[in-house]
């Protein structure tokens, strides 16, 4: 007797899917969305202050995006450039706004990795309170004045 093999192949996938996502780890993102290392992330390219840019990703069920290992950022990256073709600054989600170097992402997970530029965070005029991606030289990660207009990355929430 023949089993109906695309059925169960089906049931298979859908039962997978349901256990990745119950494990953090997405395995499909919604339109507009980019899958990186099991999460989806979105480029935005409204110019905006950093404020405005957590907001908008808010916005879309998401927080301006945190990433977690050199894997991570270069998959940003790249969904940037596929987005702009060049490499372009660009808003995530680390402050250290609610106290002066103790550096926090938006979305509340902590902040294991970093990828500072040399001599950053210097909270030049102690005024810089917000990460930037991409920073010219090494696309490293500056600190920032949170009021100046940067498109931004998006990462969308879990669960």
């Amino acid at each position: 007797m023949k089993m109906p093999t695309l059925p169960l192949l089906l049931c298979a996938l859908v039962l997978l899917n349901g256990v990745a996502e119950s494990q953090g780890t997405r395995q499909v993102c919604p339109q507009g969305w980019s899958l990186a290392n099991g999460r989806c992330f979105k480029y935005v390219s409204g110019h905006l202050p950093w404020a405005q840019a957590e907001r908008n990703c808010l916005s879309m069920r998401g927080n301006l995006a945190s990433v977690h290992s050199p894997v991570e950022y270069q998959a940003v990256q790249k969904i940037m450039f596929w987005a702009t073709h060049r490499v372009e600054r660009a808003w995530i989600g680390g402050s250290n706004a609610a106290q002066n170097n103790v550096w926090l992402w938006s979305d509340g997970r902590p902040m294991t990795y970093t990828n500072w530029c040399r001599g950053e965070p210097n909270n030049h005029g102690r005024i810089e309170h917000c990460l930037e991606m991409n920073h010219p030289g090494n696309n490293c990660w500056n600190d920032l004045s949170c009021a100046l207009l940067r498109p931004s990355v998006c990462v969308l929430k879990e669960g």
